[in-house]
């Protein structure tokens, strides 16, 4: 692997916890790849025979509903990985995997991890850090899908990408409209809705690009009861 690509690699949700002489055991067999925008990495139903981590770009889990419909499960970049839970079981991969922007992987075979653990059993718990940290996050997309508003759920999309306290900036959206919408378990046009809908809270949206007015107005939105507006 590339230095830079080691770097990230060993600060990944993966590796994070994981002690200095193991990192070296587990990537001394990584490879890195490169892939093109909506290439296939694997497909539900494939044999779970490697964990990945991601250096660059953006890459999006889906399932594929017997009418053909498909559901973004979830969104990884940098530094996140995918792939543990189910690859440390020996099973098949509930979801389908795909680059969706140019994305740099590191490939770790399971079977080398496997290896590892059966060696120092104790770092299976520095390993299931990453399983819990993903379980983690599920927890959050379903508080969110369940409590908040489609406008609200995009504000807070955009306030995911933002560093700044309060006062103006600008957020270049990170992949096309349509993997976020799914992303949001919305559909493009409840996406677009949403969007005009922030146009009253101070966000305009210009091609790829989403300027908001005040961010911790925007803040406040995202954390109003969305029945309010049933009461007034």
């Amino acid at each position: 692997m590339k230095p830079d690509a080691d770097r990230i690699a060993r600060k990944s949700l993966l590796l994070r916890a994981v002690p200095k002489p193991a990192q070296d055991l587990i990537l001394t067999g990584a490879h890195e790849r490169s892939l093109d925008r909506g290439a296939t990495i694997f497909l539900q139903g494939d044999p779970a025979t490697a964990v990945y981590m991601v250096i660059d770009g953006w890459v999006k889990l889906y399932r594929v509903a017997p009418n053909g419909s498909e559901a973004v499960v979830s969104v990884f970049t940098r530094g996140d990985s995918f792939g543990e839970a189910v690859a440390f079981t020996g099973g098949v991969y509930p979801v389908s995997a795909e680059a969706a922007t140019d994305v740099v992987l590191v490939r770790i075979e399971t079977a080398e991890i496997l290896r590892l653990i059966e060696r120092q059993p104790g770092l299976a718990v520095s390993l299931l850090a990453a399983t819990f940290a993903h379980l983690h996050r599920l927890v959050g997309q379903i508080e969110q899908l369940k409590a908040r508003s489609g406008a609200q759920r995009v504000a807070e999309f955009l306030l995911e990408h933002v560093s700044e306290e309060r006062g103006p900036c600008a957020v270049v959206l990170p992949y096309d409209k349509v993997l976020i919408a799914g992303r949001l378990g919305m559909k493009p046009e409840s996406l677009s809705r949403a969007f005009a809908r922030l146009r009253e809270k101070g966000v305009q949206v210009r091609q790829s690009v989403a300027e908001i007015e005040d961010v911790a107005l925007l803040r406040d939105y995202v954390e109003e009861d969305p029945g309010q507006s049933w009461a007034r």
